[in-house]
């Protein structure tokens, strides 16, 4: 792992400028967080609060929430354990509903800033009324949500100067991953993960231009994300960066129900974005053909492409990695946050900023009366 210090610009040179910075440092920053994680000492301490759990529940917003969904997956593949994800919303509104039939239950809240209202309202009911033991997940310490929390992930701070999640969003999932591994006594994820940066690093050298030329030379009016078991949060998230950073309509399915319905928008303006994942390769690659042979732009991402699904994609970025799959999730955002990027440039739009957008929602009524909203997630 590489523990190289990312400079990112203080002031933007033109817009997007701290987005692109952000993406494209994601694998250097994966390196020191996950060296701060092999030398913390405290996670089999952290552990021991949910030593019993029997279950498992990630609660998010937002990006957060599409985090949950990945890390959910990952974890309950890892540990063997039961998991589930709820948006931090849900538990709020219809929390007899949430955890009805709960058993030995244990929560990871997740917040880039510490300070989302809802993900903050969410750790005080689980753990203040219903006695459950939260686990915070965010990259700024010494926050709300941190104080509420049994224990937190001690990562690096990871928050951005953009305004959209980008490298929080991996560098979360990683952590999270990372203690599944702890959890689960996993010595083999454990050495993949230390392996990942460096790869991860010459993947996105090479894919960066492959999505910058393809963007520019395309014009789209639908962008579709497609996804299925660990890597949907992963679609679901590459629809909402493509949303935030370019002001775009984008829609997520699990990819075989794409067929169902929603495959009638499908042509030439249509871009469809997979994520192809190992066990559901052959299934979804069929999926990939079906489209591309009603006429719509395909762009794919996989570790390993054979020869159909080359054939089907206009766009095929292939990482043959020889890591586990639960290790090479976090890469297959690339693609999406690249994709956002580019076509919020190309429309003239500043993706640092996207317009009706704050780095952090915070409800009024958490808003101290003597002070202003927080600028900052």
């Amino acid at each position: 792992m590489s523990d190289q210090q990312t400079v990112e610009p203080s002031t933007p040179a033109h817009p997007g400028a701290h987005s692109l910075a952000e993406i494209l440092s994601q694998p250097q920053f994966w390196g020191r967080c996950l060296e701060g994680l092999e030398r913390q000492g405290s996670l089999a301490q952290i552990r021991h609060p949910f030593r019993s759990a029997n279950e498992w529940m990630f609660v998010g917003c937002g990006s957060s929430y599409y985090l949950a969904l990945t890390a959910a997956a990952a974890w309950s593949s890892i540990t063997g354990t039961r998991t589930r994800a709820i948006p931090a919303s849900e538990l709020l509104l219809f929390p007899e509903l949430v955890l009805a039939g709960t058993g030995d239950l244990a929560a990871v809240v997740i917040s880039r800033s510490g300070q989302t209202s809802e993900a903050v309202r969410a750790a005080q009911l689980l753990e203040r009324e219903k006695n459950i033991r939260v686990l915070a997940a965010t990259g700024t310490p010494d926050q709300p949500l941190e104080q509420i929390a049994t224990a937190t992930l001690p990562l690096l701070p990871c928050d951005e100067q953009s305004t959209v999640m980008t490298r929080s969003f991996t560098s979360m999932l990683l952590g999270l991953q990372y203690l599944a591994a702890c959890q689960a006594n996993h010595s083999t994820l454990l050495k993949s993960f230390s392996m990942l940066p460096g790869l991860a690093q010459r993947a996105i050298n090479t894919l960066h231009p492959q999505v910058r030329e393809f963007v520019g030379a395309r014009q789209f009016a639908d962008y579709v994300c497609l996804g299925q078991g660990p890597i949907y949060g992963l679609a679901c998230e590459t629809a909402l960066k493509v949303t935030e950073m370019s002001v775009s309509y984008a829609q997520s399915f699990h990819t075989l129900e794409f067929r169902h319905g929603p495959k009638s928008i499908v042509g030439p303006e249509t871009l469809v974005i997979f994520l192809l994942s190992e066990q559901g390769y052959d299934a979804e690659r069929e999926v990939l053909q079906e489209i591309k042979h009603l006429g719509g732009t395909t762009l794919a991402v996989t570790n390993r492409a054979d020869k159909r699904a080359r054939a089907a994609s206009d766009l095929l970025i292939e990482f043959d990695f020889e890591l586990p799959e639960l290790v090479r999730l976090a890469p297959y955002i690339f693609a999406g946050q690249l994709t956002g990027l580019y076509t919020g440039l190309k429309k003239g739009l500043d993706p640092d900023n996207p317009r009706n957008l704050s780095r952090v929602v915070v409800l009024e009524e958490d808003v101290p009366s003597e002070q202003p909203e927080p600028a900052q997630s």
